[in-house]
């Protein structure tokens, strides 16, 4: 037994990404402006994009005679040739793996390896690692292409490929739609070294086909901003794929800065922004946001992390913008759920009903599949859902049943009327004397203390209860530098004990520290933050000692 979808089914076409987007009937004209460099204004039409990526992918054929399934990495901040180029290799018949341009040389190297990289593109600030991380990988330096608008010689740009390409083969590009690769997407590897999540046609075409029924207030006239990594597949399948795909034009940033995202806004008078919390805290608590008008933006969608009911309600007080929720992950091509604008009030922490033609469970620990309202582990079945991780079946058989249902790992319930509403992480619950405890929960009720600026809850070992406990760790906000680690921590503990359940009180403390750590996308890097405590510890036990 599932609970299905509330939308009609749809009909996906057998189609490639390529023909879907460029080949298919659109709402608007060849020379809509869908790309644009925030900071320096280049732009590229639809026209222009599909040219552009016509001319690369024959370029790819013509100089490295580049075949179906053959696999580019990216590795580079946002950039506004970053669509063209994709979809130049997928033209070709190849697989797009993006990697994290924070990766070390170590870790974009095992990429590479285990994606089996052909080619990589980068731009000239993450060319050295780049080089280095190709060595180790045994792609030769001749592999490698500079993108965006910096070129040094010696070292061979995208553009430089294109205007040099002989009249390439013809193009055999019959992609099976269902099987054939698309993307290769790697995990955030939070829990070990990163699994690489691969991703066909068929599951891009369903996912982007599903957001047009999530996202209806999307339309060709809006303006997106690009500040979340488009190496994520967040910014991917949104920033990428859906807004071409609606004809929205993107402002691409290269990373995010408090002041340029905020001045960006106001230049190009964004309509429409996709966000992670970190950036959406910015919104509700930085004086900065007081400099600039931001009367253009008509809605704000959330997802990737979890996103507290204190920080929607502290954005619409103050700025009057809508924030919707969403609920995904790489392995479901991303999204699963999506709230309506319409909703976001009516439903304030639900990440929105089931999209078109998924199914999902919510099954407890003993294996029993729960009714609505009850807690649960939620697997999901659908078109969007990945065929499996590269070179790692122990990690898909153990995330997939056998009648293809992906175990997710989140903990929620979903209300009769349809809406989920996602409890936590399985693997992150504290358990406190046999109750369990919600991080993200706790997490929520702190960033809503005036005092605190961001917070993480880890579970640690009460030796005299014999029990896990909740301990707060939490950056101070500006106003608070100046009090005493002691008084604000009981003043903090007493505040989140007056608003939870006993079982939940910050029984472990609260610890200040400079930062929490997070991923680009936002989560919480709950094993970084550990191991770091754990080391100061260790620290401070040595020179005890001493």
């Amino acid at each position: 037994m599932a609970t299905e979808s509330l939308f009609p089914l749809m009909d996906i076409p057998e189609v490639d990404l390529w023909d879907f987007i460029f080949e298919g009937k659109r709402t608007f004209p060849d020379h809509q402006v869908v790309f644009v460099d925030a900071k320096t204004s280049r732009q590229y039409t639809f026209q222009e994009v599909k040219n552009t990526a016509i001319a690369f992918g024959k370029a790819l054929r013509s100089k490295w005679n580049w075949g179906k399934g053959d696999v580019v990495g990216f590795y580079s901040s946002n950039c506004v040739d970053t669509p063209a180029l994709t979809f130049g290799a997928l033209w070709a018949g190849g697989i797009v793996s993006p990697a994290n341009p924070a990766a070390s040389v170590k870790e974009l190297a095992f990429q590479l390896k285990d994606s089996g990289a052909k080619a990589l593109i980068t731009q000239l600030s993450t060319f050295k690692i780049t080089l280095e991380a190709a060595k180790l990988a045994g792609i030769s330096q001749d592999r490698i292409l500079l993108m965006g608008d910096e070129k040094r010689a010696g070292i061979t740009h995208a553009q430089d490929l294109i205007a040099s390409a002989r009249k390439s083969p013809p193009l055999q590009r019959p992609v099976c739609a269902n099987t054939d690769l698309c993307f290769l997407v790697y995990s955030s590897g939070t829990t070990g070294l990163p699994k690489a999540v691969m991703l066909t046609h068929r599951n891009i075409v369903s996912n982007t086909m599903m957001t047009d029924v999530g996202s209806p207030e999307t339309e060709p006239k809006d303006v997106l901003i690009a500040v979340l990594p488009l190496y994520h597949i967040y910014g991917l399948a949104l920033l990428i794929v859906h807004s071409i795909h609606i004809g929205a034009k993107v402002v691409v940033m290269p990373a995010f800065e408090p002041q340029a995202f905020l001045g960006a806004i106001e230049k190009y008078k964004v309509t429409l922004a996709h966000l992670v919390p970190p950036i959406i805290l910015l919104l509700a608590k930085s004086p900065l946001v007081d400099n600039h008008d931001l009367s253009s933006l008509k809605s704000i969608a959330s997802a990737a992390a979890p996103l507290t009911l204190d920080l929607i309600e502290a954005v619409w007080k103050r700025l009057k913008i809508p924030i919707k929720q969403a609920w995904g992950m790489s392995e479901t091509s991303p999204a699963i759920t999506t709230q309506l604008v319409s909703d976001w009030q009516t439903t304030m922490g639900s990440v929105g009903k089931i999209l078109p033609n998924q199914s999902l469970r919510f099954v407890s620990e003993a294996g029993d599949i729960l009714p609505p309202g009850q807690d649960g582990e939620i697997w999901v079945k659908g078109p969007n859902v990945f065929p499996g991780y590269l070179n790692n079946p122990e990690a898909t058989a153990n995330c997939m049943t056998e009648d293809g249902f992906m175990k997710t790992g989140d903990i929620g319930h979903i209300t009769r009327d349809g809406h989920v509403y996602i409890t936590d992480r399985l693997k992150e619950l504290i358990k406190y004397k046999g109750f369990q405890v919600a991080p993200a929960e706790l997490e929520g009720v702190l960033v809503g203390h005036d005092q605190v600026a961001d917070a993480c809850v880890l579970g640690v070992w009460n030796a005299d209860q014999a029990t896990e406990v909740p301990r707060a760790y939490v950056v101070k906000s500006p106003a608070a530098k100046n009090i005493e680690d002691a008084v604000l921590e009981q003043e903090i503990v007493s505040w989140v004990s007056s608003k939870v359940a006993g079982h939940k009180k910050l029984r472990g403390g609260v610890h200040f520290v400079d930062e929490i750590p997070k991923s680009a996308a936002g989560k919480i890097l709950r094993r970084i933050l550990r191991d770091k405590i754990k080391a100061e510890e260790e620290s401070s036990r040595v020179k005890s000692k001493l």
